[in-house]
């Protein structure tokens, strides 16, 4: 199931802040930071990068693989022309968050209080099946670092802008109860691969 990129990313938003008043906030400036100006205000920013749309070629290399406690994924990075590839042998269990860089960036540090834009796409390892991709809408989110599930931040913080991150996220650290929709399940196991393309 596809979930509109505005949409899934207000949920991560709203499943990592400890109010309805920081999630309303952040929600907004995930939706509305598109306005195209001729500032270097991170709407600005925003506006002007994108998500490339194009799967890797077949053969491309795996990047990263993991064995879960049932199941198993692939990994085939983003690059700047591809949007990465996911597979997962399902159902896909993983009983403690795990990071992964694909490739170290280069640019400002992820803390706490950051605003970053990024590119994801997100496997449900019960299904195998993408339940969001800013990747497939061509054109990335921007939220705090932190407002998002536990799984999610622990992917972003501490890293670098240029960026490139594979996580494979355990139920408590993504949703414990589920989604109030039902498309992510207690105890599901979530997997992203994600691009950091700007700090503030």
């Amino acid at each position: 199931m596809m979930f509109l990129a505005p949409v899934a990313a207000g949920a991560l938003l709203l499943a990592g802040c400890s109010s309805s008043d920081d999630a309303g906030s952040a929600a907004s400036t995930t939706t509305t930071g598109s306005a195209a100006t001729a500032d270097d205000s991170p709407g600005a920013v925003t506006a002007a990068l994108t998500c490339p749309v194009d799967e890797p070629s077949t053969g491309t290399a795996v990047d990263w693989e993991l064995t879960g406690v049932t199941g198993a994924l692939e990994v085939v990075g983003p690059t700047e022309d591809t949007a990465p590839l996911i597979a997962v042998d399902t159902p896909l269990e993983v009983d403690e968050t795990v990071v992964e860089t694909l490739v170290p960036g280069d640019g400002d540090e992820v803390t706490d209080s950051s605003m970053v834009t990024v590119c994801y796409t997100g496997v449900n390892g019960r299904d195998g099946e993408v339940f969001d991709s800013a990747f497939e809408q061509g054109a990335p989110a921007q939220f705090g670092a932190t407002q998002v599930i536990p799984g999610f931040a622990d992917a972003l913080v501490g890293q670098q802008e240029g960026a490139t991150v594979a996580v494979a996220i355990s139920p408590e650290d993504g949703y414990p109860q589920g989604t109030p929709d039902g498309a992510i399940e207690p105890g599901d196991t979530l997997v992203f691969a994600l691009s950091i393309l700007a700090v503030d």
